[in-house]
């Protein structure tokens, strides 16, 4: 056999004569290392051989072309039965086994009694509720092999072990990527409430401000699953006096109003892990909730009593306060929620059905003064199944909803005439402002339904700033940059209506009315009243008086209504209520440059 000389490549130093001298070494195992600029550069051998002579040793200063070693090839039966494989290839091989190791405890698998704890609640783990959450495959996590700041207090074994990415699971995924093609990637942030009760540590802040920066950066809709105890005073190992230097809350905060931003809730809350829920655009939450800006710790160390945790802003609670937008029963259905209301920002669905739209036709009683659902005619108007309702239970004389019609998201608001006969209340004028807000962001069109009996009156109403929170209704119309389309379905009276439809009913893309529409300054039995009040008080016969008072009413009545309106041109058209659903598209898509980007 002919011998074989191995030169050196390039200058350098022998960093490691990996084999010696009657050694048979595989092809493509190393068999020298030589280090050039501080890299290390790897020669392998060519083919199967046997090392004849070697002739550096390491710590060798070398040239480019000086002989290295030489070698004869040889058959694969020849070569030792015993592993060649050189420590780099070993030390490869341990860093990888390494990353596995680390790896494992990071699923739930090897995390038995986190997982068990869960399961005795009834709730999901955290790595559940993600798999809910993303498209499969899609998750790229960050920081996943961070523990919390106590290795001056705990063994790294133990960090590794028993905190697994500091308590935060956080990253990129896409969401609904199979139904959408636009704003489908978002960033996800997932405290884990087996890991030292979901608490906000020195690491875990680090990572969510990485993850948020990128959120911010790339524009990403982002998903908070919020349950934790707020602040972590047992990280130790970097000290800082109060930690008020932080950016995470003023990071997640300048994402609202420029991305969707979705806070999840269950279990319990407080604190720091509530004050970021606080701050998305919407709040859906379990009903297993305790969220409370402080804990029952907390509670007792500011002087208020000692609670417990299910006594600190239980859901019956969020609920008529407004601090939550949806009430779900458990994780599982919150994942699936926040997919939907993330929908309504991604485009157009081409999937959906309409309902029978002859049944519009009969839900407004003949009756003038009883009461019906209003949301029977938003299910019935817009596509099936695809009504999404925020804060149902407070401020309730207004609903605020998302919708689809044709597949293209839009926004609703509507007065309920059976609470408080559809008037704007304060917490209705609260409500109605931050949704018009909301929808005005993320570029949805505005479909009013109109049947109010006005803005709240009254010395309590003005007990509640009503001033103030139902004149806001003209300020955050005055800056809707979307299309509005107003539709009376029956009361259309005085300030009210006209907050109802931008300020104005000419400010509507369209305005219309269904025939059971009727307008005025104010209700009509009060507007006979005030404008009749001495020709009324001339009748001196009660019968008589009575029925002069009804002979008025029904003339203001003619006069305001809807056909009335229509022939005087203070409003655009009015139709049969089946034919609503086509008048809306056909406005929608001759103004589809206002809100499609």
């Amino acid at each position: 056999m002919a011998v074989t000389i191995i030169k050196s490549p390039l200058p350098g130093i022998v960093f490691n004569m990996v084999c010696e001298e009657g050694d048979t070494i595989r092809k493509g195992e190393d068999i020298v290392i030589i280090e050039a600029m501080k890299m290390e550069n790897a020669i392998t051998a060519p083919d199967n051989i046997l090392i004849k002579s070697i002739y550096k040793t390491n710590g060798d200063v070398i040239k480019k072309d000086d002989p290295l070693l030489s070698f004869d090839v040889i058959s694969e039966s020849e070569l030792s039965s015993e592993s060649a494989d050189s420590n780099e290839h070993n030390l490869g091989q341990n860093n990888a086994q390494e990353l596995n190791d680390r790896r494992e405890f990071l699923v739930d698998k090897n995390r038995d009694k986190a997982t068990e704890k869960r399961r005795k609640k009834g709730y999901n783990t955290a790595r559940e509720n993600l798999a809910l959450l993303v498209d499969e495959d899609s998750f790229q996590e960050y920081g996943g092999f961070i523990i919390a700041a106590q290795l001056s207090r705990r063994s790294k074994e133990d960090l590794i072990k028993e905190t697994p990415a500091d308590g935060l699971i956080a990253g990129t995924a896409t969401v609904n990527a199979g139904e959408f093609e636009n704003n489908t990637e978002c960033a996800i942030l997932i405290y884990d409430y087996s890991v030292l009760a979901g608490t906000q540590g020195t690491m875990n802040h680090l990572k969510m401000d990485r993850v948020l920066e990128i959120a911010h950066r790339n524009h990403l809709p982002t998903i908070l699953y919020a349950e934790g105890g707020g602040g972590r005073p047992g990280d130790v190992d970097q000290q800082t006096i109060a930690g008020l230097h932080i950016s995470t809350f003023y990071q997640f905060a300048a994402l609202n109003g420029k991305v969707p931003l979705i806070s999840i809730v269950n279990g319990y809350c407080f604190a720091g892990n509530a004050a970021l829920a606080g701050s998305s655009e919407i709040i859906i939450a379990t009903k297993s909730i305790s969220l409370g800006m402080g804990g029952p710790a907390m509670i007792e160390g500011g002087g208020l009593g000692s609670v417990g945790p299910k006594e600190v802003g239980p859901y019956d609670i969020h609920l008529s306060n407004g601090v939550i937008d949806i009430l779900v029963e458990d994780e599982t259905e919150a994942a699936q929620i926040a997919k939907q209301y993330l929908s309504y920002f991604q485009g157009k669905s081409n999937q959906w059905e309409s309902p029978d739209q002859s049944m519009l036709d009969s839900i407004i009683p003949t009756n003038r003064k009883r009461v019906y659902d209003v949301r029977e005619v938003i299910t019935t108007l817009f596509d099936t199944g695809s009504v999404l309702e925020l804060r149902q239970w407070y401020g309730s004389g207004i609903v605020t909803s998302l919708a689809r019609i044709e597949g293209i998201p839009i926004a609703v608001i509507a007065n309920d005439p059976s609470v408080d006969a559809g008037a704007i209340t304060h917490h209705a004028a609260i409500k109605m402002k931050e949704f018009l807000a909301l929808v005005n962001t993320h570029r949805l069109p505005i479909i009013s339904l109109v049947d109010t009996p006005g803005i709240m009156v009254g010395p309590e109403s003005e007990k509640t700033g009503n001033v103030k929170h139902a004149a806001r209704l003209f300020v955050a119309s005055a800056k809707l940059e979307v299309p509005l389309i107003g539709i009376v379905t029956r009361r259309a009276y005085g300030l009210g209506a006209m907050a109802m439809v931008g300020g104005s009913m000419h400010i509507p893309n369209v305005m219309l009315a269904w025939p059971s529409g009727e307008f005025g300054a104010m209700g009509l039995e009060g507007a006979v009243k005030l404008g009749f009040r001495k020709e009324l008080e001339a009748v001196k016969d009660s019968k008589a008086r009575k029925e002069f008072y009804d002979q008025m009413v029904g003339l203001a009545y003619e006069r305001g209504k809807a056909l009335s309106m229509a022939t005087s041109f203070e409003i655009d058209d009015v139709i049969h209520p089946h034919e609503t659903r086509k008048r809306i598209i056909q406005s929608l898509k001759s103004n589809r440059g206002k809100y499609e980007s």
